[in-house]
C-alpha cells in the first residue's frame, strides 16, 4: 500500500502519514482480535460437543441395547471361565474382574432405568406440577416461587440437570425455562401460556438453543429430544 503511494508520485504530509499507520496498527489488532475471537469460538464449541458426548455415552450405557450386549459378553465370558476350569488362575482372575464389571455396569443401568420410568408419575404426581396445571386452567404464567420450586423437583430426580443445560451455554432464565418446561413434556402452546410469550417466540427459542449449543442448524423438536435425553 505505501508503496502504490510512493510509485504514484503522491507525497503525504506528515499528518497524513500518522493516520496511515493508524490506520494499520487498528486494521492489524481487529485483525488479531478477530482470530482470537473465532479460536475462542472453536474451542467452546468443541467443549460443548465434548461433554454432549459425554452426556450421550452415559445415556447409552444406560440404554437396553447396550444392556444386552452386556449380557451377552456376561454370557460369553461364562463360557470360557468354564472351560478354564482351575487351569491358568490368573487369567481366570482377569475374565472374573470383566464379568463383574459389566454385571456391575448393568445393575447401575437398570436402577438408572427404573428411575427415570418412575420419574414421569413422580413429577406428575408433585405438587409443583399440580399448581402449573392450575396455571394453565387459570391463563396465567408461573411465580419465581413456582419456578424455584419446579427447578428443584425436576433436578431431585434427573441428578444435574440445570447444572448440565448451563455447562453447555449460559442460557437467560427464559430458555432455561423453556428447557425445564420441555423436560416435564409441557406441550409448546402451554409453555408459552407458562413463560408469558407467544407459540413463536418459544419455537424460535428452542431452534436457537440448538443453533447455539451444537454449533449447526436444528429444529425445535432437536432441542426437544435433546432435553429429554439428559
Amino acid at each position: 500500500m505505501i508503496n502504490d503511494l510512493l510509485t504514484s508520485g503522491l507525497v503525504l504530509t506528515g499528518r497524513e502519514w500518522f493516520l496511515l499507520i493508524i490506520g494499520m496498527v487498528v486494521y492489524a489488532v481487529l485483525f488479531v482480535v478477530t482470530v482470537q475471537n473465532s479460536r475462542r469460538k472453536v474451542l467452546a464449541l468443541q467443549e460443548r460437543l465434548e461433554k454432549i458426548r459425554t452426556m450421550q455415552q452415559r445415556q447409552e450405557a444406560q440404554s437396553q441395547q447396550n444392556i444386552r450386549r452386556n449380557e451377552a459378553k456376561i454370557h460369553e465370558l461364562e463360557g470360557l471361565l468354564r472351560k478354564l476350569g482351575d487351569e491358568n488362575s490368573l487369567l481366570r482372575l482377569e475374565l472374573e474382574e470383566k464379568k463383574a464389571t459389566l454385571s456391575y455396569n448393568n445393575k447401575v443401568a437398570r436402577l438408572e432405568n427404573e428411575k427415570r420410568r418412575q420419574a414421569e408419575t413422580v413429577i406428575f404426581s408433585s405438587e409443583v406440577y399440580h399448581r402449573l396445571q392450575d396455571c394453565l386452567n387459570s391463563g396465567r404464567s408461573l411465580s419465581h416461587q413456582e419456578w424455584a420450586d419446579l427447578t428443584e423437583v425436576v433436578n431431585s430426580i434427573y441428578t444435574g440437570f440445570t447444572e448440565q443445560l448451563y455447562s453447555l451455554y449460559r442460557m437467560t432464565e427464559q430458555e432455561y425455562h423453556v428447557s425445564l418446561l420441555i423436560k416435564v413434556r409441557v406441550q409448546p402452546k402451554d409453555i408459552a401460556l407458562l413463560t408469558a410469550h407467544s407459540k413463536e417466540s418459544v419455537a424460535s427459542t428452542r431452534s436457537r438453543l440448538y443453533s447455539k449449543v451444537f454449533g449447526r442448524k436444528g429444529s425445535s423438536k432437536d432441542w426437544d429430544d435433546f432435553v429429554l435425553s439428559l
